[in-house]
């Protein structure tokens, strides 16, 4: 076997799962060729982005070195791929001194991921984008809580023990809860009455986790209102300016600051690679995630468009999601090295099921399998949070 390149753009949670199943794969082929594979990634760390209300809320780390978790003997550049020549199965990169870099391959996989959506700058408040935006969040309920606890009682020192979150997916209800939390250990030990603070939770759609049964949604809310957070359905937030966040109803709320969970959008990197997309900007595969016109270059995670061939539904972009998509993936390009490709592996979607972290030692864990839901909470649905969070970047 010659030797081999491979390339994976993107070091989020589905290439970095990609790095590992290609080792893995090249490691059962191999008969004497060398395997030289590449991480390209803008970051000097893996970040743990599922868990980025942790430095909001905590001030907890959640960067990961590349040599933790990435296969021995894989090469880390730092810097961001700026196009693909298809014919001539070539990369062109930047790094970090600007500089443009070229880098043949024989294997491209393209995982560039997904970026928060972002407010209009005139909304205010702050986008949960990435570890320095959470740090400012924290930066900014701490110093709140202590200007608090400097004046005596009222509606402005209440509003400062206040918050907002502006998006009520899976990632606005685990940043509410660990915010709540947060918040109420700081005002206790700034001898604030820790019952005066106010988690607000904006949510647009008629209930919590229209991703599952109307049940599990429930429970959620019940779960959130127990830890005091203020659910505010078919509500929108508009904008934050001087103290209020102003309501799509006409009302408004006085908050200490806002927090924008907005979802997802395709990483817009993928618009200048010059490989066929969808409307919203993600990277059309077939069934094996290869991607035509392009040979030896393969997509998957949030940036590819990847739809079950017996059900017809496209994956969602969550970490769920994209690790199977990765193990799979290793599978078929050790079939497509070996000349087997045309037996390869199809894409598979994940069972439903979905896990969800409500603050230290708490969670909820909801499933089907063959019609039957299963639903856990408490303690034991937070262990099985943390081990997919742990499982998602590798950390043992």
């Amino acid at each position: 076997m010659k030797n081999l390149t491979c390339i994976v753009v993107g070091g989020g949670f589905a290439g970095i799962h990609a790095l590992k199943a290609i080792h893995k794969a090249h490691a059962e082929l191999s008969n004497g060729g060398k395997l030289r594979l590449i991480l390209l990634d803008k970051a000097p760390a893996h970040v743990r982005k599922v868990l980025l209300f942790r430095p909001a809320a905590t001030g907890e780390p959640i960067h990961v070195p590349w040599e933790r978790i990435v296969p021995e003997g894989t090469e880390v550049l730092q810097g961001a791929v700026t196009g693909i020549d298809k014919d001539h199965k070539s990369l062109r990169y930047q790094d970090r001194a600007g500089i443009s870099h070229s880098l043949d391959y024989d294997v491209l996989v393209v995982s560039v991921g997904s970026i928060v959506r972002m407010p209009n700058p005139e909304q205010g408040g702050y986008a949960l984008t990435g570890p320095n935006a959470a740090a400012r969040i924290r930066e900014q309920w701490m110093a709140n809580l202590k200007l608090a606890a400097t004046m005596a009682d009222g509606a402005e020192k209440l509003r400062l023990m206040s918050a907002a979150v502006a998006g009520a997916g899976i990632t606005g209800i685990e940043t509410s809860a660990e915010l709540a939390f947060a918040m109420r250990k700081e005002a206790a030990a700034l001898r604030l009455d820790p019952h005066n603070i106010r988690v607000h939770l904006l949510n647009t759609q008629e209930r919590l986790f229209m991703e599952g049964p109307a049940k599990v949604g429930h429970r959620l809310e019940r779960y959130l209102q127990n830890l005091g957070i203020m659910l505010h359905h078919r509500t929108r937030a508009m904008s934050e300016e001087q103290g209020r966040l102003r309501l799509s109803d006409g009302d408004s709320l006085p908050v200490g600051f806002t927090v924008w969970t907005l979802g997802l959008a395709p990483n817009p990197i993928a618009r200048s690679l010059g490989l066929p997309l969808t409307g919203d900007g993600r990277i059309i595969v077939d069934e094996s995630y290869r991607v035509q016109g392009a040979p030896g270059v393969y997509s998957i995670g949030d940036c590819a468009h990847i739809v079950d061939p017996v059900t017809g539904e496209a994956d969602r972009m969550t970490c769920k999601e994209a690790i199977p998509q990765a193990t799979r993936l290793g599978r078929i390009i050790k079939a497509d090295l070996s000349g087997q490709g045309a037996n390869a592996e199809r894409h598979r979607g994940v069972s439903q099921g979905y896990t969800v972290g409500l603050g230290p030692g708490h969670g909820l864990v909801w499933s089907r399998s063959w019609g039957i839901d299963i639903m856990i909470t408490g303690k034991l649905a937070y262990k099985v949070k943390t081990f997919m969070w742990n499982h998602a970047s590798m950390v043992r």
